[in-house]
């Protein structure tokens, strides 16, 4: 019996990953891992993952409509392969690469460079920032890369000072672009301490000089017990003076201007509507603006 007829007879066949090439598996939806082992059987000799691609294979923060191409890199005379679904970047030579699942994938800071031509603010701050928190790159790698005057790299200058390795989430960072870019200053994770210095909290945003934190309250602060904890932890906080205000991803993108009018008053602003619509252009450049979606 061939072996796809015993593949058939366990419910196992040949998935398709890319023109012409197969996993065999049950699942339609073929790991990552799988996907891109099969795809290297058609790259030529010295072609590495990057963009993208890299990013997910990684494992970094990645935007809400990741690149539906598989993305390499090859040197300026290497041969140029062909095929539906393969997106290549070509560069004057060879990429460095390092090995990751046992797959060829270009230096972290490459990697970036290449999504940055991709990618707005919005998307490209959380991808850098789980690359530095990662360890995969430095900040300084980076800033060399964003140096250079190839493609992206004026991109990757513009991200520059928003980048901060301390980042625990990719909503931190969007969070974190939010108020940069309405001129508030802001410490990620910072630690409270009662007066005793005793611990109390760390916190993903502080609002600087102010006693209030912001922070985004996602799906893992609904189960009973996390729950619990949260409760726990704001009742330390109002024990020591701190005001905490937690948002949703929905009111962060879309609903940022009470956000913005709150830390106003809270800083004796005046409101500047133009703090609010640099927020919105940036939303709307980015995987979570309406059309870009």
């Amino acid at each position: 019996m061939s072996e796809v007829a015993r593949g058939r007879r366990r419910g196992v066949g040949w998935t398709p990953v890319g023109y012409g090439l197969h996993v065999l598996s049950a699942d339609p939806e073929v790991a990552l891992v799988d996907r891109l082992s099969a795809w290297q059987l058609a790259l030529p000799e010295g072609a590495v993952f990057t963009s993208l691609t890299a990013a997910a294979l990684r494992g970094w923060w990645l935007p809400a409509t990741p690149a539906p191409l598989v993305q390499i890199a090859v040197g300026e005379r290497d041969s140029h392969p062909q095929r539906r679904g393969l997106r290549v970047f070509r560069l004057q030579d060879r990429p460095d690469r390092e090995l990751v699942y046992g797959l060829p994938v270009a230096a972290a800071a490459e990697t970036l460079l290449a999504a940055a031509t991709e990618l707005a603010v919005l998307d490209l701050v959380p991808l850098a920032d789980s690359a530095l928190r990662s360890g995969a790159c430095t900040l300084d790698e980076v800033r060399a890369m964003a140096a250079t005057r190839r493609r992206g790299a004026p991109a990757l200058r513009r991200v520059l000072l928003q980048l901060d390795a301390r980042s625990e989430s990719p909503w931190e960072s969007i969070m974190r672009v939010l108020h940069r870019a309405a001129g508030i200053e802001v410490e990620p994770q910072y630690v409270i301490r009662d007066d005793g210095g005793r611990f109390v909290a760390r916190a993903d945003l502080w609002l600087v000089g102010t006693r209030r934190i912001h922070e985004y309250d996602g799906e893992v602060h609904r189960d009973a017990a996390t729950h619990r904890r949260d409760l726990s932890r704001d009742r330390r906080l109002t024990d020591t003076g701190w005001q905490r205000h937690g948002y949703t991803a929905t009111e962060v993108l879309h609903g940022a201007g009470p956000i913005l009018a709150s830390v106003d008053a809270l800083l004796g602003r005046t409101w500047d509507p133009e703090r609010l619509a640099r927020w919105r252009l940036l939303v709307a450049e980015s995987s979570y603006g309406r059309q870009n979606r």
